[in-house]
C-alpha cells in the first residue's frame, strides 16, 4: 500500500513537472472556420508540431479568440501571443505595406512570388523587424471582392453612397473613397452583425473570408472584382525570440514550406466557392475591370507621392508582372 501511495505522488508530480515544462506556441488570426486562414494556420500547426520535440507545440486559436488583428499585432509585441496572421493591417504599422493596397497590382500568384522575393523580402520583412515584427513567411489573405445589400456593382459609379466595410488600412479607406462608395474600417469579427443590422451596406473580402464568416447570409450581391490581392504574413514577436535557436529554426523552416499548400488551397477555394456563395441565394456577378483600372490612377499617383521610397517598389512591382 505505501509503495502504491509512493508511485502516486510520484506519477503526480511527474505530471505537474510536465505541464509546468510544456510550451504551448500560440498562433492567433481571425478567419473563420474554414477560411484559407483557419485553413493555412491549422496546415502549418500539423506541419510544425510533426518536426517540434515535446514539450513545444503550436496551438492554434482561431476567429478572433485572442483579438482583432489590431489587438494581435500588440500581443506580438508584448510578447502574450506567438504568431499571428495579419494582412491589410500591415499599412499600420508601415506606410510601405500599403503597396498591396494598390488595385490590380498583383496579377497571380507567380508575379505574388516574385514580388515576395525581390520587394518583401529585401525592403518590407526589414522594415516590419525594425517596428517589433518578424515575418517569417507570406501566406494569403487572397483576390477580394466585394459583396452588398444595394445593387450589383459592374464599375466604380455603382459603389456611389453605398457604405462599405474596409479592413484598418489607409489606403483602403482612399481607394474606396476615389470609387464613390462611404468606407468604414472594422474588425472583421464585427461585420456580419454590421451587414445583418443593416450598419453597412456591404463589405470586401477573398471568396475564403467571405465563405468563412457567412456572408452570404446577409448579403444580396457578390461581384467578382479582384480589385486587391492581399498577401497575409505569417508574423512573430518578443515571445517567439525567446525560444532556442533549434526551435525558433524549425518553426521558420516550416512556415516556408506551409506557403506551398496555401497557394494550392487557395486556388481550390476560388475555383469552388463561387458556387457556394451563389447557392445561399446571393446573386453574382462580373464587373468591368478596365474602368476599375482606370478610376484607380489618382491612388497610384497619391501613393507613390506622399509614401517615402515608394515610387520605386511601385515601379518594381509593376515590372516584375509585365510577363503576366
Amino acid at each position: 500500500m505505501v509503495q502504491l501511495r509512493v508511485l502516486a505522488v510520484a506519477l503526480a508530480i511527474a505530471a505537474v513537472s510536465t505541464s509546468v515544462h510544456a510550451r504551448e506556441i500560440t498562433f492567433g488570426h481571425v478567419g473563420g472556420p474554414g477560411s484559407l486562414f483557419a485553413d493555412s494556420a491549422e496546415h502549418y500547426a500539423e506541419l510544425a508540431n510533426e518536426r517540434l520535440p515535446e514539450p513545444y507545440e503550436v496551438v492554434v486559436f482561431g476567429s478572433s479568440q485572442l483579438g482583432n488583428d489590431q489587438e494581435l499585432l500588440q500581443k506580438l509585441r508584448l510578447g502574450t501571443v506567438d504568431f499571428a496572421l495579419p494582412s491589410t493591417i500591415m499599412s499600420s504599422v508601415s506606410d510601405e505595406f500599403g503597396l498591396f493596397e494598390l488595385p490590380y497590382l498583383v496579377k497571380n500568384r507567380d508575379h505574388m512570388k516574385l514580388i515576395e522575393e525581390e520587394i518583401v523580402w529585401p525592403t518590407l520583412a526589414p522594415i516590419a523587424e525594425e517596428n517589433g515584427y518578424r515575418i517569417l513567411a507570406v501566406w494569403e489573405n487572397g483576390f477580394r471582392h466585394i459583396t452588398n445589400n444595394v445593387r450589383p456593382i459592374e464599375r466604380p459609379a455603382d459603389l456611389a453612397g453605398i457604405k462599405l466595410r474596409t479592413p484598418r488600412g489607409a489606403w483602403r479607406v482612399r481607394m474606396f473613397e476615389e470609387y464613390g462608395a462611404e468606407p468604414s474600417p472594422m474588425a472583421l469579427s464585427e461585420v456580419f452583425m454590421a451587414l445583418q443590422t443593416g450598419v453597412m451596406d456591404g463589405q470586401e473580402n477573398p471568396l475564403a473570408q467571405i465563405a468563412g464568416q457567412r456572408f452570404q447570409e446577409v448579403q444580396d450581391y457578390l461581384s467578382l472584382s479582384g480589385h486587391v490581392y492581399t498577401p497575409a504574413y505569417m508574423t512573430a514577436g518578443a515571445r517567439f525570440e525567446r525560444l532556442p535557436d533549434e526551435i525558433k529554426e524549425i518553426l521558420v523552416e516550416a512556415a516556408k514550406d506551409n506557403q506551398a499548400y496555401v497557394y494550392d488551397r487557395a486556388e481550390q477555394l476560388d475555383r469552388d466557392l463561387v458556387d457556394v456563395i451563389r447557392e445561399a441565394g446571393t446573386q453574382v456577378n462580373e464587373v468591368d475591370k478596365a474602368a476599375f483600372i482606370s478610376a484607380s490612377t489618382p491612388i497610384y499617383e497619391a501613393f507613390g507621392e506622399e509614401v517615402d521610397g515608394a515610387q520605386p517598389l511601385i515601379d518594381k512591382a509593376v515590372s516584375l508582372g509585365e510577363d503576366f
